[in-house]
C-alpha cells in the first residue's frame, strides 16, 4: 500500500462527499485506502459514506472525541508507506497526491510536507505555513503587526509572511488540515498528542518531529481548496475555549521551560485576555445577528 489518506468529520457531509469525491477522481496509478472517521456527526455523514463510497473504511464515534484521538484512531490501521491527514472542507486536485508522492520518493530527508492551502475567496490560508508560537511570535501575531508589516522578518515570524507564499523550503509547522508524512515518521514521533480536542495537535506533532533528524517542508507550488471552519463554526463559544487551550498547553509543554517565569505569566495572561475578549465578541456577534 503506497498511501493511507485519514479523513476526521463532524457534521461536514456535503463538504464530505466533495472531498471523496476528490480522492475519488485523482489520476495517477496510486494504490491508496481511505479511512474516514465520524465525530457523532449528527448530519448522516457515516450513512452517506457507507452508501456512496463502499470502499471508504468507516469509523463511526457515538460522540464528539476530538480531532487528535479521531485521526489516532485510524492511524493505526493503516497501511501505506505514506499517510495523509485531510480535513473533510478540503478538495485535491487531480494530481495532487502523485505529485506529493513523487516529491517524498525524491526527497528521503523530509518526513512531514505540506502545501498551499487556498480559501473560497481565492485567498491563502495563512496557517498552511508556520512558525512555532513562541512569546514574540504569538505576540506580532495577536497586535496585527504580522497585517501591518507583512515583509518584516521581525513581525512575520508566526505565519511567515515575509516568505514567497509560492516557494518551497523548510518551515518550523504546517497544518493539520494537509499533512503528508512517511510512516517512518509516524513510528518514530508516534500518533498526534489527545491532550489536544481541537487545535494545537498539529503543531505539537510538527515541534516533535522538528526534534528529530526529519526535514519539514511547505509545498508552495501546490495547492488544495479549503473552505476552512466548516466544524469550529457550529460551535464557536466551545471552539474558542479548546483553541485558547490548546495554545496554554502547547506552550507548557514545549516552551516554559526556555523562559523565565515573568514571560511565562504574561503568556498565561495574554492567552487568557484572549479568550475572554473573543468569547465577549462571539457573544455580541451572536446577539446582533
Amino acid at each position: 500500500m503506497k498511501l493511507s489518506i485519514v479523513i476526521t468529520s463532524y457534521n461536514t457531509k456535503d463538504l464530505l462527499r466533495d472531498c471523496l469525491e476528490s480522492i475519488h477522481g485523482s489520476e495517477g496509478s496510486l494504490e491508496k485506502e481511505v479511512f474516514v472517521v465520524d465525530n457523532g456527526s449528527k448530519d448522516q455523514s457515516p450513512a452517506m459514506v457507507e452508501e456512496e463510497f463502499p470502499t471508504v473504511r468507516l469509523f463511526a464515534n457515538p460522540n464528539n472525541e476530538g480531532f487528535a484521538k479521531a485521526n489516532n484512531l485510524a492511524l493505526g490501521e493503516t497501511q501505506g508507506d505514506y499517510v495523509l491527514l485531510l480535513n473533510p472542507d478540503t478538495r485535491l486536485r487531480p494530481r495532487t497526491l502523485i505529485e506529493m508522492v513523487e516529491l517524498m520518493d525524491a526527497s528521503p530527508e523530509v518526513g512531514l510536507a505540506g502545501i498551499k492551502l487556498v480559501r473560497q475567496d481565492g485567498q491563502m490560508d495563512r496557517a498552511c505555513r508556520r512558525g512555532f508560537p513562541t512569546p514574540w511570535n504569538s505576540l506580532g501575531r495577536f497586535l496585527c503587526l504580522d497585517r501591518l508589516f507583512p515583509k518584516s522578518k521581525i513581525f512575520g515570524g508566526y505565519n511567515l509572511t515575509f516568505m514567497d507564499p509560492d516557494g518551497e523550503y523548510e518551515v518550523d509547522a504546517i497544518v493539520g488540515a494537509f499533512m503528508f508524512f512517511r510512516r517512518a515518521t509516524l513510528e518514530e514521533v508516534g500518533v498526534l498528542d489527545e491532550k489536544f480536542f481541537m487545535f494545537g495537535e498539529d503543531l505539537d506533532w510538527c515541534y516533535r518531529v522538528s526534534r528529530s533528524d526529519w526535514k519539514i517542508l511547505y509545498v508552495g507550488s501546490k495547492e488544495v481548496l479549503h473552505v476552512k471552519g466548516a466544524s469550529t463554526r457550529q460551535s464557536p463559544q466551545f471552539m474558542n475555549t479548546h483553541f485558547h487551550r490548546a495554545m496554554l498547553i502547547f506552550h507548557k509543554k514545549h516552551l516554559e521551560q526556555k523562559y523565565p517565569f515573568f514571560i511565562n505569566w504574561l503568556v498565561s495572561i495574554g492567552i487568557g485576555v484572549r479568550w475572554v475578549a473573543k468569547a465577549v465578541i462571539l457573544k455580541l456577534k451572536r446577539r446582533h445577528a
